[in-house]
């Protein structure tokens, strides 16, 4: 086997020495920093993989595994969650993109909101990240705010932005004209008229709604990362001849991968959507609807909340050099920050300890994996603090002791501490970046985190998932089963879907319900077409029809349930008072109909997990103080006092003092704090 993988089985499953193929299998594969996971779904059995990940190639991590496993890609349904759209933003190494837009109204991506990170300075630095150099061209073609046109897209304009593309030597086109959501004819125009080899994404196409910057962005985006995701795709396909791939939307639904280049924007978030959508479903099998979830991988952590569903926001932010870019289309709600497993700690220059964002990775990836890292890592400390035994996560990969503390050595020093007061230093600073992650998503919204129960997964969630209850002030925690590979577990539970939107901007009291029923009948024909090309039946869509609803002269809106009579002032009001306390006498303005179509996702059906309690715990070099257990050996009853080693062969879940553990029925780890 090669050095860099890892292979468990968790469920009786005959390893075959032949390529197979089964009926109804769904492999699920989510790209990390660090790992490469995949979850193998067969009915009740699940088999799960771990490679290291190849940054440089995502494709070859992937190919490996599959080989590893014995899987014939012939037939085989794939479902992936890919970085390619987040690193490529991320590291600036999109296509080069130009913007089209009406002449005068070129620079409305580099001007933005105005918005100031940092309210009183008054001389911010001018950081655009990828926007730094933008081509940008502008055409004198002109609609008014209700479509009609007042100025035509005349052969001199186009042949003048012809003539320009060619000396910008560009790989893709951002075209985003003033209300494309009500006339697309000159963006049509515009796409005919370019050169076939170039990408060309249509603001009237990715995102129909008002907001001008905000559709720019989503345009210009979709643009810069297409090409990328579409050389991905074509790649990983040639290398899984008649495998069925799908790709994870950050909406938390499929989409076939011929259809991801075109929709690349809505991939920024792809990995932790799937994520969210096991959470979900583990917790609808026990229960459990009310959840925060945090999400730990080697290089990054996310956090959401989960109250009956996924959240959906269209105001998410994605990281582009020292700022942040608007990503105004649908995606999970969540909150991330720069702290993960292989996260290295530091002092910066006034001798304060920092640790994050910047990563050991895969490669080399933390010092105690022996692959010549040399920096201190959250993993390093954990392993110093007798948190993860020597002997490793469970399977595959032995860590070493001696490596991370000379790691660490060099930062006690100049702590001025020993290496478990170091190591304990680093771990508080991470572990207090995470919870205030969490008080973003509860507290500063109104909620209270102690009516949730932490839900902790990633590959190195589990370590931590008590000492962040602690913080946030609640008592009930839980590792789910496959915690390590969650995010790979959800995507084999995801259904194919789409969301569209269009933005309408009336006075809802003028509108005539007959129009907006001919309105969403539109939306659901597109949406109907887009997932009948990904395989699904018309007869299994389901449609879920909701409006953008707020006072007129008000910049923010209210989602509401669209029924079948539709909606009216009082229903606005209504809503309104549930949110903010009062209603104001005021016309009502519907800006925006949103429709969801959601295909039939395949039901999870984890077979029974049975404890083996009463075999002997494992007590490793740590001495008789800590007890280790493999999660099997968890009794259900009674509960198993900390501190306490959980471990299994993708992840460990530290149980410290004053917290018990058991497992539940279908094998996940709960937890509950003595008070």
């Amino acid at each position: 086997m090669p050095a860099n993988s890892m292979y468990f089985l968790l469920t009786p499953y005959p390893l075959p020495s032949y390529p197979i193929k089964l009926p109804g299998m769904i492999l699920g594969i989510d790209t990390g920093g660090t790992f490469t996971d995949f979850v193998l779904l067969d009915g009740d059995e699940v088999r799960v993989h771990k490679v290291l990940s190849t940054p440089h190639a995502p494709e070859e991590a992937i190919l490996q595994g599959i080989r590893e496993m014995g899987l014939d890609p012939a037939g085989l349904r794939i479902a992936h969650g890919s970085t390619v759209a987040t690193n490529a933003v991320l590291e600036g190494k999109g296509a080069r993109t130009a913007y089209v837009a009406n002449a005068g109204l070129e620079d409305v991506l580099l001007i933005g909101r105005q918005n100031r990170p940092r309210l009183y300075d008054l001389t911010p630095p001018v950081n655009r990240g990828p926007l730094q150099g933008l081509p940008r061209f502008g055409v004198s073609a002109r609609v008014d705010a209700e479509g009609r046109e007042l100025s035509p897209l005349g052969e001199s304009d186009l042949g003048a932005l012809r003539d320009w593309l060619r000396e910008q030597d560009v790989e893709a086109v951002a075209v985003n004209l003033l209300f494309s959501f009500r006339n697309e004819e000159h963006e049509q125009r515009i796409r005919e008229a370019l050169p076939g080899d170039l990408f060309i994404s249509l603001s009237s196409e990715v995102l129909p709604e008002y907001k001008e910057y905000e559709r720019g962005m989503a345009t210009w985006l979709n643009a810069y990362v297409g090409p990328r995701v579409a050389d991905y795709i074509a790649r990983l396909a040639e290398g899984l001849p008649g495998a069925r791939l799908q790709i994870m939307q950050s909406g938390g639904g499929l989409m076939d991968a011929s259809a991801a280049a075109a929709r690349a924007v809505h991939l920024l978030l792809s990995g932790p959507a799937g994520g969210l959508r096991g959470a979900e479903e583990l917790g609808r099998r026990i229960g459990e609807q009310r959840l925060m979830s945090f999400d730990m991988g080697g290089t990054s952590s996310d956090v959401s909340m989960i109250d009956g569903h996924i959240r959906l926001t269209d105001s998410g932010q994605i990281t582009a050099g020292d700022g942040h870019l608007p990503v105004p289309v649908p995606m999970v709600d969540l909150h991330t920050i720069g702290a993960g497993g292989g996260s290295i700690a530091r002092l910066d220059e006034g001798g304060v300890l920092r640790v994050g964002p910047a990563s050991a990775g895969a490669d080399p990836g933390p010092a105690c994996y022996g692959r010549g890292g040399t920096a201190p890592t959250v993993t390093d400390a954990n392993l110093l603090l007798g948190r993860i035994p020597a002997t490793g996560f469970g399977g595959g990969l032995s860590l070493d002791h001696d490596a991370a503390r000379r790691a660490f050595q060099p930062l006690a020093e100049a702590l001025g501490k020993d290496l478990e007061a170091a190591a304990q230093g680093v771990l508080t600073v991470v572990e207090e970046a995470m919870a205030g992650a969490l008080r973003v998503i509860s507290i500063e919204r109104g909620r209270d985190p102690r009516d949730f129960v932490l839900v902790s997964f990633g590959g190195a969630g589990g370590l931590h998932v008590c000492a962040l209850a602690e913080r946030l002030g609640m008592d009930r925690a839980l590792v789910p089963v496959h915690a390590g590979v969650l995010s790979a577990l959800g995507m084999t539970v995801t259904a194919p879907a789409r969301e569209l939107s269009r933005s309408i901007l009336e006075r809802l009291d003028r509108l005539a319900p007959e129009a907006m029923r001919d309105v969403y009948g539109e939306l659901e024909a597109q949406a109907r077409a887009a997932l009948e090309q990904d395989g699904v039946a018309a007869s299994e869509i389901d449609f879920q029809r909701r409006a953008d609803l707020r006072y007129q002269g008000q910049s923010h809106a209210l989602t509401l349930d669209w029924g079948e009579e539709g909606l009216g002032p009082e229903d606005f009001h209504q809503a309104h008072r549930a949110a903010y306390g009062h209603a104001l006498d005021m016309p009502v303005e519907l800006v925006s109909l949103r429709l969801s179509a959601t295909g039939p996702a395949p039901g999870l059906q984890l077979a029974a997990t049975e404890s083996v309690a009463g075999e002997e715990p494992g007590r490793g070099e740590d001495g008789p103080s800590i007890v280790t257990l493999e999660r099997k050996q968890l009794p259900r009853s009674p509960a198993q006092s900390g501190p306490l080693r959980i471990i299994d062969p993708v992840g460990t879940t530290w149980v410290a003092p004053g917290w018990s553990a058991w497992l539940d029925e279908i094998g996940n780890i709960r937890l509950a704090r003595k008070v």
